[in-house]
C-alpha cells in the first residue's frame, strides 16, 4: 500500500513537470512567433516608407536602376522564415543606404516638407526592428537553453523540439543606417 502511494507521489510529480515543461516550451514558442511576426509588419512598413520616400524624392533625384530595382525587390520578399528576414532586411539597408547616398548631393530635399517626416518615421522604425530583434533573440536563447538543459531536454525530445534560429544580421547591424539626406 506505501508503495502505491509513493508511486503515485513520483508519478504525479513527473506529470506536473512535463506539463509546466510543457507548456514553458508552449509560451516560448508562441512568444517567438508573435515576434517574428511583429517584426515581419514592421519590416513591411519600413520597406513601405522607404518606396515612399523614393517616389516623394523621385521628382528631385535620380536614382540608378538598381536602388529603384532594390525596391521593387525589397516589397516583393518572402519573410516567412529567419533567412528570408534577413535577406528582406539586408536589401532594404542597402537600398535606403542607396537613397541616402544619392540624396546628399542634393540641397532642394529639405524644401520638401514630406521627406523629414518619413526620415524620422524611418529612424523609428528601426529602433524598433533592433528592439524586437533583441526580444526575439532573447526568446530563442531561453527555448534553446530549455531544449538542452537536463532534465527539460527530456521534454523537448519528447515533443521533437529542436533548436531555433537566431535572427542573425549582415555585419555592421550594430550601426543603424544613417537616416540623414541633407
Amino acid at each position: 500500500m506505501i508503495g502505491w502511494i509513493i508511486g503515485g507521489v513520483v508519478l504525479t510529480i513527473i506529470l506536473l513537470f512535463f506539463i509546466g515543461t510543457f507548456n514553458r516550451f508552449v509560451n516560448l514558442r508562441n512568444g517567438i512567433d508573435n515576434t517574428f511576426n511583429q517584426i515581419k509588419v514592421v519590416m513591411k512598413k519600413r520597406a513601405d516608407m522607404i518606396g515612399q520616400l523614393v517616389d516623394t524624392a523621385s521628382g528631385y533625384l535620380k536614382f540608378e536602376k538598381s536602388t529603384l530595382e532594390g525596391v521593387t525587390k525589397m516589397r516583393q520578399m518572402s519573410m516567412d522564415n529567419v533567412a528570408g528576414l534577413n535577406d528582406a532586411d539586408a536589401t532594404a539597408r542597402s537600398v535606403f543606404g542607396n537613397i541616402v547616398a544619392v540624396a546628399e548631393n542634393y540641397p532642394k530635399l529639405r524644401a520638401v516638407e514630406t521627406i523629414t517626416p518619413l526620415q524620422e518615421s524611418i529612424k523609428s522604425l528601426e529602433d524598433e526592428i533592433s528592439r524586437m530583434r533583441h526580444l526575439y533573440n532573447d526568446q530563442v536563447q531561453t527555448f534553446n537553453v530549455m531544449a538542452e538543459r537536463i532534465p527539460t531536454n527530456l521534454v523537448a525530445s519528447i515533443l521533437k523540439y529542436t533548436k531555433k534560429d537566431y535572427l542573425e544580421f549582415e555585419k555592421g547591424i550594430e550601426k543603424r543606417p544613417d537616416t540623414k539626406v541633407f
